[in-house]
């Protein structure tokens, strides 16, 4: 949070921020990121949900964070004229509200759990069984933050209508994706469960049984955008202009056929990283973003202009999936169900 506060702005002009936004972009991101910490612990307590097998509180709380995000938005911007401002803050406050109900009802239900003793505060064992997983985790997401800048910078030298436009499109993007991600999530968890309970054979099964479900899912999400991804942009345009929307419709029908691809490849980086292999899912997903990057950068120089750098993201996604899969099948225990051996990595 310090980092961002101090180095917001030179970090905006690194990304060719537009003089035109430029202030009311430093505005928002300096608010924003003074909830860092709301977000943080609130992932914590998700975490400590997820594991006790209740995804239903933190939804709850999600839900009428967002829902009440909303309202704000609505009171700061339309009925106090706060612009900007209004709505950093807004999503501040509900931040705050959710992480402080959801960390509250963490410990209202560690109360209820017997211990014999006193309660150990600290364990660096605990720290080093953390540190194996997350690590690689936060570099992984930290490198793709990375990633989507450099991809941001690109798309800011193509003007103001360009930006709105991606900034739209993405939006709707992200939502796919975090919504895979989180079927993924819930795929590492059962992956992590029956590795300790040395049925491999489910593994296997609850990763075909992953991807029905998602590639379910894809079929409506694909169609919508493909259909009518001008007038859903529409709604998330606050000025909508030709180009602006052309720009988000170019983006969709690009990039949502392969949301079958993308979510192949993030449940089996779900099972890679419940059964502790990642070294695998790092390097499938590094490369994704290496390719991305790349090719953005490249294309976006050609005839292709813009549009290629939406043509980078399907090159990624393909061969990390390719990546992915090709681990999980070669890993040993993979289908076995009767044996003592680890999964292995090589």
């Amino acid at each position: 949070m310090i980092i961002g506060l101090i180095f917001c702005g030179a970090l905006l002009r690194l990304i060719n921020t537009p003089d035109e936004v430029f202030a009311d972009s430093k505005l928002y991101l300096d608010i924003y990121i003074c909830g860092l910490p709301f977000m943080f612990f609130y992932n914590i307590a998700t975490g400590i949900f997820s594991a006790l097998g209740d995804s239903k509180t933190p939804f709850f709380f999600l839900m009428c964070s967002s829902v009440a995000n909303i309202g704000v938005d609505i009171l700061f911007v339309a009925v106090f004229d706060m612009g900007v401002a209004g709505v950093a803050l807004a999503t501040l406050i509900c931040q705050g509200i959710s992480c402080i109900l959801a960390v509250t009802v963490v410990f209202v239900r560690f109360a209820k759990i017997k211990t014999e003793g006193k309660v150990q505060i600290f364990s660096w064992d605990c720290v080093k069984q953390f540190a194996v997983i997350a690590i690689p985790s936060i570099l992984q997401q930290s490198f793709i933050s990375v990633g989507n800048i450099i991809i941001q910078s690109v798309i800011n030298g193509f003007g103001t209508a360009a930006m709105a436009g991606y900034s739209a499109a993405v939006k709707l993007n992200n939502m796919v994706v975090t919504s895979l991600t989180t079927l993924g999530n819930g795929i590492s968890s059962f992956t992590a469960q029956n590795l300790g309970a040395k049925k491999y054979s489910r593994i296997n099964l609850g990763w075909k049984a992953g991807l029905k479900i998602v590639f379910v899912l894809c079929v409506p999400i694909i169609l919508i955008y493909w259909i009518f991804s001008s007038e859903i942009l529409y709604l998330f345009l606050e000025s909508p202009t030709g180009e602006s929307v052309d720009v988000g419709v170019s983006f969709l029908r690009i990039i949502s056929p392969f949301y079958f691809v993308v979510a192949a490849k993030l449940v089996t980086d779900g099972v890679l990283r419940g059964a502790g292999l990642m070294k695998k899912f790092m390097a499938a997903t590094f490369t994704d973003l290496i390719i991305r990057v790349v090719l953005a950068l490249v294309l976006s120089q050609t005839s292709l202009g813009i549009t290629g750098i939406w043509c980078a993201w399907p090159v990624g996604w393909t061969i990390s999936t390719i990546m992915s899969i090709t681990f999980f099948k070669t890993t040993k225990w993979v289908g076995k169900e009767n044996t003592e051996a680890e999964p292995q990595e090589s």
